[in-house]
């Protein structure tokens, strides 16, 4: 292979991406990862990570990232911090543009993780990143004593409402059916926090406020679903819908539910589901590597860029494994013409 091409390129930096770096690179195989916008993903932004193997006090989310980092570095792993462009998949090696110039690549493990979704309603935009957040544990400090909206009611819904009431006198947690489907453990510390208010069957419609800070939100409510759902059967009309729509006062509110996976770089060049992400190439029960293998050869995708189910920093990392191991065994059944 010619030396201006890298046998491995691997995109994001999270757990995928770290792991991916550190296995390739105890292959020999040279990794050169790049970091994009948000060094370490979603995980360098949580402040406690509980339920990491190997750590029972918990740890820092930006250190175990740093951590993880500096194992790869140490085993010959390259980052550069840079944002991909595009990609052309259509031949081997494959041409990655980035914002630093053009890289050849004889695999490429794609484990640039997700971004959070918002509401899309009005007054989200005029205030994010003011007062309205999806980074509790960047902006929870500036709550200290306020009252807050948290709106979802997953995993990170909770991890979030159980934050910030180290900071806010008030936490409402606001999900717009009449259950979490957030894991057991984490809906009991929610459910249990004297702090955290819960109201079900309800929605955030409109924030509203003055110059950078909210005042207020439109919440809306319905007594057995979803009261966005039941607007829009009734075409807004709320009285015909039963949904009733109150103000209710809060200094901020944070926004948790769910993500959008970061390919855009690879406009359309591998299957997606309805979410957006990325498909494996095929299930079969003889195949140990399929859930990271894409239909493309030499392609591998790892971590929440593909996993849109569990999502986790483990689950992440053992997929950056794979996906290391499956270049590092496809690279070795290519010949320098193939």
């Amino acid at each position: 292979m010619s030396e201006n091409i890298l046998d491995v390129v691997i995109i994001g930096s999270g757990c995928a991406g770290h792991t991916a770096a550190i296995y390739a690179a105890r292959a020999n195989l040279n990794p050169l990862v790049f970091e994009g916008h948000e060094p370490g993903g979603q995980l360098s932004l949580t402040s406690s990570v509980e339920n990491y193997p190997g750590f029972p006090e918990g740890i820092n989310g930006f250190e175990l990232m740093d951590r993880m980092k500096k194992q790869a570095s140490s085993f010959g792993a390259k980052y550069v911090m840079e944002v991909i462009k595009e990609v052309d998949l259509q031949q081997r090696p494959f041409k990655i543009s980035a914002e630093g110039g053009e890289y050849l690549a004889q695999t490429l493990i794609i484990a640039s993780g997700a971004r959070a979704k918002l509401l899309d309603i009005p007054g989200e935009k005029e205030f994010f990143g003011k007062t309205v957040s999806t980074c509790a544990t960047c902006d929870g400090a500036l709550y200290r004593d306020k009252t807050v909206i948290v709106v979802g009611g997953g995993d990170t819904a909770m991890e979030d409402a159980t934050f910030l009431t180290r900071f806010a006198k008030e936490v409402h947690l606001v999900h717009r059916r009449d259950k979490f489907r957030a894991s057991k453990i984490m809906q009991d510390r929610a459910l249990n926090n004297p702090k955290i208010t819960v109201h079900w069957n309800s929605a955030v419609t409109e924030i509203c406020g003055e110059g950078n800070n909210v005042s207020h939100v439109r919440l809306a409510k319905h007594p057995k679903g979803s009261p966005a759902q039941k607007l829009q059967e009734h075409d807004g009309n709320a009285e015909s819908a039963g949904v009733t729509i109150d103000e209710f006062k809060c200094d901020g509110v944070f926004i948790a539910i769910g993500h959008i996976p970061n390919i855009e770089f690879l406009h359309g060049k591998l299957a997606t589901n309805n979410d957006g992400y990325i498909v494996p190439s095929h299930n079969d029960a003889n195949c140990a590597s399929c859930d990271v293998e894409t239909a493309i050869p030499g392609v591998f995708a790892a971590g929440d860029v593909v996993d849109w189910q569990f999502q986790q920093a483990v689950t992440a990392a053992g997929m950056g494994c794979k996906a290391a191991m499956a270049a590092e065994e496809f690279l070795s059944h290519q010949t320098p013409e193939s």
